[in-house]
């Protein structure tokens, strides 16, 4: 109760500070998605699909007590897949388990490398009964990033990507695609698009064009450029020293306790002492 009654604080604070909206995070490990496949923890907030989602529901309602008028959006990982760790070879493999089947991936389809987007769909439904039309498509967590930040450097300490980036990214937007058109009644952001660099504009305007997205996020990419939505819009040349090189360094300096920027491009944040502390972190691993 407390960290709902934190949450709800947190949401009633962002209004006075003149935010519009709120984003409710159930992705990449955060604690709402950890609830979400939580299917044999006890309690209220684990088992069944209504306790799964309590935590959410929670939030949603004391927040909009507490903050009326303000929007409320959630980002979600619709799938995932086993943890991944190092192999011999340096690549990514995924760790074993025991029994036959894997059912602690949220959106998994049991063998822990698969996709099943039943209970995703539900949840999206539940969604839409709670009046919340924002929302965010990832998909996997920390423990196997490749699926949530496809690139061919790995993080800090972590493994080389078992797949071709462009697979992890053909991924993301297909199973934007498939909620949207199953679940129309929501407005969709698509994520997964920095590695496309250069062509992330033209992948962009193609998904937004073809219904598959209604809206492209751009996370890596705004922290080394934060004028390529501008650039885009009034139909510029991309400027290429500013393009993101997906080398990850703006997710591994925050994970050490830096503050996150891009390090490879920006000379404010080369010029932090965190830069010589993230080059030496990166010697070691």
């Amino acid at each position: 109760a407390r960290l709902i009654e934190d949450f709800v604080r947190a949401g009633k604070l962002a209004q006075r500070a003149g935010f519009d909206f709120v984003d409710i995070k159930h992705c990449h490990g955060y604690l709402g998605h950890e609830f979400l496949s939580a299917i044999d923890r006890p309690g209220y907030y684990g088992g069944s699909f209504e306790n799964r989602t309590r935590f959410l529901r929670e939030i949603v309602a004391g927040t909009r007590t507490e903050a009326p008028g303000l929007d409320i959006a959630v980002r979600l990982s619709a799938f995932d897949f086993l943890p991944f760790e190092r192999g011999a070879d340096g690549r990514g493999e995924p760790s074993a388990f025991r029994g036959d089947r894997y059912p602690y991936a949220f959106g998994g389809d049991g063998t822990g490398l698969g996709i099943n987007l039943a209970e995703p769909l539900a949840f999206l439904g539940l969604l839409v009964k709670m009046g919340i039309k924002l929302v965010c498509i990832s998909g996997g967590a920390g423990y196997n990033p490749h699926l949530l930040r496809p690139a061919l450097v790995p993080p800090l300490g972590g493994y080389r990507p078992p797949e071709d980036p462009l697979a992890g990214v053909t991924r993301l937007i297909s199973v934007t695609e498939e909620l949207k058109r199953q679940r129309p009644e929501l407005v969709y952001v698509g994520s997964g698009y920095s590695y496309l660099q250069r062509w992330l504009p033209n992948v962009a305007q193609s998904a937004v064009r073809h219904g598959m997205a209604d809206f492209v996020g751009i996370g890596r990419m705004s922290l080394c450029y934060p004028d390529i939505v501008a650039d885009i819009l009034a139909g510029r040349t991309l400027k290429g020293q500013f393009i993101c090189r997906v080398c990850g360094d703006c997710m591994a300096a925050p994970a050490n306790g830096m503050v996150s920027g891009c390090y490879t491009l920006d000379d404010f944040y080369r010029n932090r002492p965190e830069y010589q502390q993230l080059r030496r972190l990166k010697m070691k691993k």
